[in-house]
C-alpha cells in the first residue's frame, strides 16, 4: 500500500499561490512607483518616502531620471548597476548624483541634482524627458 506524496497532493496549489503572490508583489511595486512618479511630477516632491531600488526594478522601472540644477540637463541613471543594497530607498541616491559637465567646468564635484521620476526606459532622442517643468530650458 502506497500513499500519494504531499508534492502530488498539494504541489499544484502551492505553486499557484506562489505565482499569485509574485504577481501581486509586482503589481504593488509598480503602483508604488507610479504613485511616487505622480507626486514628483505633479508637486515636485517631496521625494520621501520613495520606493526601494529593488521595488522599482521589480515594478519594471529600471531607470531614474535626474535633472542637474547647474546646467539644467536631464539624464537617466540605470538602477540595475547602482552599487547599493536593493533595499536602499530611491530618494537616498540624490546626494550621490554628480553632473560630469558641471564638475569639469567648476573643477570640483558638483552635486546639485533633482530627482524627477522613475522611468521604464532610458531617455533618448526617441523618448525625451517625461515632462519639462515651467521655467526649464528646452
Amino acid at each position: 500500500m502506497s500513499t500519494k506524496s504531499r508534492e502530488y497532493l498539494f504541489g499544484s496549489s502551492v505553486r499557484a499561490k506562489s505565482d499569485e503572490a509574485t504577481r501581486a508583489r509586482k503589481s504593488a511595486d509598480r503602483l508604488a512607483c507610479e504613485a511616487w512618479n505622480a507626486r514628483m511630477l505633479g508637486f515636485r516632491g517631496p521625494a520621501q518616502p520613495s520606493p526601494a531600488i529593488g521595488d522599482a526594478l521589480n515594478g519594471g522601472y529600471g531607470y531614474l531620471e535626474v535633472r542637474c540644477l547647474g546646467c539644467n540637463t536631464h539624464q537617466t541613471v540605470a538602477l540595475g548597476i547602482i552599487r547599493r543594497p536593493k533595499t536602499t530607498p530611491v530618494h537616498e541616491l540624490e546626494r550621490y548624483m554628480r553632473c560630469k559637465e558641471c564638475s569639469e567646468q567648476r573643477r570640483y564635484p558638483y552635486k546639485r541634482s533633482q530627482l524627477i521620476a522613475l522611468r521604464p526606459n532610458k531617455i533618448s532622442a526617441d523618448t525625451p524627458a517625461s515632462k519639462m517643468w515651467p521655467g526649464d530650458r528646452d
